[in-house]
């Protein structure tokens, strides 16, 4: 396979590892962030300075980044969860920009804006694709199980989900904690494809793709947010020749979707063998009666 394949199949999976991670939260538990590049963030120093000041290997370093994330992220939904709507998404912006400034002047362990380089570049193909499958099987069972249906009721009403007793406050927060591994696993393996890593790539523009993702797939559907995920990174790679349109043609595809489908993609839909035989039947029937006519 080609260098170039292999890098978009890379690139491919690293990024589906984190929008699983705000679909989770957003899709699923139903609460808008635009902070979660700053867990990418925190992932991503953690594996680079274990692997090269320490010499950890590398796996152990991109869970450990992963798990600084996660924990990172529970104690940050502590007091921040008792907000709900919007507020949460005023304050998650605010938190991710905390992480990257911090991350930008604490010059002693990250080195500040130069970035940080030297990093090895472990992130191979089977490497990313590894950790993206064993990711995605983990988050399938998650969703399907018990506490997938309390992210889902936590979702559709916040309010009737705590009058039946459920501890919504736990389960949101458990919800931004495992979401937060997620991203954090994700920026971990950024810094070993990239090799080097600066705070900028951690942003609030960061941030907004991953979200822009999630909607773009549907929210409440994981395989939404994979294909939507393959379709956006697709779109950036393939026309990167024409790098001056490229970011007008990604703009065009979301508005498109948005307005011809404004659920998204699978809208809360998975893609499974009875949704396809739904679909196409639905289609067959379509095509028969505009026939009869």
């Amino acid at each position: 396979m080609e260098g170039y394949a292999v890098g978009v199949i890379t690139l491919l999976a690293i990024n589906c590892i984190a929008a699983m991670g705000v679909s989770l939260f957003t899709g699923f538990t139903g609460i808008f962030t635009l902070g979660h590049a700053g867990y990418m963030a925190i992932g991503a120093y953690t594996a680079a300075i274990l692997t090269v000041e320490y010499g950890l290997h590398f796996i152990p370093a991109i869970i450990a980044g992963g798990i600084l994330a996660m924990i990172l992220a529970y104690l940050i939904g502590l007091p921040t969860l008792k907000l709900v709507g919007d507020y949460y998404a005023i304050v998650s912006l605010g938190l991710g920009e905390a992480i990257r400034l911090i991350i930008e002047n604490w010059n002693s362990v990250t080195r500040g804006a130069r970035g940080y380089p030297g990093i090895d570049g472990f992130t191979s193909m089977p490497v990313a694709v590894g950790f993206f499958v064993v990711l995605a099987v983990a988050m399938f069972f998650l969703v399907n199980s018990s506490y997938g249906r309390t992210f889902k009721a936590c979702r559709d009403d916040y309010v009737a989900a705590s009058l039946l007793g459920f501890n919504t406050a736990h389960y949101r927060n458990l919800s931004l904690a495992i979401s937060g591994f997620y991203c954090g696993v994700s920026g971990a393996l950024i810094a070993g494809y990239m090799s080097f890593i600066q705070p900028i790539m951690f942003d609030m523009a960061k941030s907004t793709e991953l979200v822009s993702i999630v909607v773009f797939g549907g929210l409440g559907s994981m395989s939404g947010c994979l294909l939507g995920t393959t379709i956006l990174t697709l779109v950036t790679e393939l026309f990167r020749p024409i790098s001056q349109y490229r970011m007008l043609i990604y703009g065009l595809v979301l508005v498109l979707v948005m307005v011809l489908r404004p659920e998204g993609i699978m809208g809360t839909n998975e893609l499974t063998p009875s949704y396809l035989k739904k679909l196409f039947s639905r289609k067959k029937t379509g095509t028969a009666e505009e026939g009869a006519r």
